[in-house]
């Protein structure tokens, strides 16, 4: 994967991308996680409370077995615990994918939208048209500052139950020059369609032409 830098002609990017492009659409930016960053900060996820929950599982399992209350009551006790520990194993999945997630991750940002790809075993994709868009947030961590990354938060105007988690370009390098990018892209978008025709400049008087960047 070629990283691309920010321009007005088409940028070559991966195929699953590149083949939702509507005619005539320009690519400005598109890209991917820094891997090392990406899978430390999906490693870290749920991390703390996991070993917090296995130390505590673990304590009880070991009080049990030194009581010899295991042998008795195993054909219970092994299901039991073994379905109590479902939040190490979501943590778990979440280490041992996290590669496979980098992978089929992929960011565009284009003259009408924004684009997300990513999923473990197979593709989910994300389109996050301007006019949805009601902020965009910058979050730089200790962790991203170390690594030189940031993710970039889109926020929709309107959140449903179903995507009640913003949208959002993970662990990019060069995160503020992006979220500058993206800001200025929403924000002429946005203009040109509330403030169309005489009240636009001479050389952009409508919404119909094409956008400069």
């Amino acid at each position: 994967m070629r990283y691309t830098k920010y321009d007005n002609g088409f940028a070559p990017i991966e195929n699953d991308i590149s083949g939702l492009l509507m005619e005539n659409e320009q690519v400005l930016w598109s890209g991917k996680p820094k891997k090392n960053a990406f899978i430390i900060n999906k490693s870290l996820v749920m991390m703390p409370f996991a070993l917090l929950w296995f130390c505590f599982d673990a304590f009880f399992i070991g009080t049990m077995a030194s009581t010899g209350s295991m042998k008795k009551m195993w054909l219970f006790i092994i299901p039991f615990f073994a379905f109590h520990l479902m939040p190490v194993w979501i943590w778990l999945w979440n280490v041992l994918s996290a590669n496979r997630q980098w992978k089929n991750t992929e960011y565009a940002v284009t003259d009408k939208r924004i684009i997300i790809r990513g999923g473990v075993l197979g593709y989910n994709f994300q389109n996050i048209y301007y006019t949805e868009i009601n902020s965009v947030d910058l979050h730089v961590g200790i962790i991203d500052r170390m690594l030189g990354v940031g993710d970039i938060i889109v926020n929709p105007v309107v959140k449903t139950a179903q995507k009640s988690r913003s949208p959002a370009i993970l662990d990019i390098e060069n995160p503020y020059e992006l979220f500058g990018k993206i800001q200025k892209t929403v924000l002429d978008i946005q203009t040109d369609i509330h403030y169309p025709n005489e009240l636009r400049p001479n050389q952009n008087r409508g919404y119909d032409t094409e956008y400069r960047p």
